[in-house]
């Protein structure tokens, strides 16, 4: 993939339709795949590209903290869009980590302890036994200053293609895309690794 023109590539797809962009990058990929964690507005990822590749692999990494109503919701979508789910959870239960350190603070030296365990060792085990050459996201911009830097499609430090359909998309016009497609949204998400709501979480360099 490092061999692609990017710029030249978000040139041409930024009048396309999510579901163009997405047909255009499973036509160059041959091991695509979208990760999910059921956040808010992952809908529209997940129903964008269900519509284009009904069976394209969709990785779960669960932490093991979501709300009951984030689970509940992600079981909904699962079912109701028959998503091929691939589920990653970390070696150690939620249970047995709050006994030993809860969820630490960001200047707690354990919290990047607890990043690592719930959050980057799944997404890496599930990144090393898939192997995707494309990997859909829902990054948009103006979530943090990160994703500001990228674009529709940019390359990953190990050279993955990730491809953002809604990159360019207000919330406006995303609350419309699920009125119009009839699709629930999910509102109570919680991400114990962020603490703060516009950090970074990890997961997109």
């Amino acid at each position: 993939m490092r061999d692609l023109n990017i710029e030249k590539i978000n040139l041409e797809l930024k009048d396309k339709s999510p579901e163009q962009i997405i047909a255009w990058a499973i036509e160059v990929g041959k091991a695509p795949l979208v990760t999910t964690n059921f956040r808010p507005y992952e809908v529209a990822i997940l129903y964008a590209c269900n519509q284009v590749e009904p069976d394209l692999k969709v990785i779960w990494c669960d932490t093991g903290y979501n709300t009951p109503q984030t689970y509940k919701h992600a079981n909904e979508l699962i079912h109701s869009l028959g998503l091929n789910v691939h589920l990653y959870v970390p070696q150690q239960t939620s249970a047995h980590r709050d006994s030993i350190m809860g969820i630490p603070q960001i200047e707690d030296p354990q919290h990047a302890i607890f990043t690592e365990q719930v959050k980057l060792e799944p997404f890496n085990r599930a990144m090393k036994e898939h192997k995707p050459d494309v990997w859909f996201t829902n990054l948009r911009s103006g979530q943090t200053a990160f994703r500001n830097s990228i674009d529709i499609v940019s390359l990953s430090k190990d050279g993955v293609l990730k491809v953002s359909p809604f990159y360019n998309w207000s919330d406006a016009q995303l609350d419309a895309y699920l009125e119009q497609n009839n699709l629930p949204n999910e509102f109570t998400y919680f991400d114990p690794t962020k603490v703060l709501s516009n950090r970074e979480c990890g997961l997109h360099s």
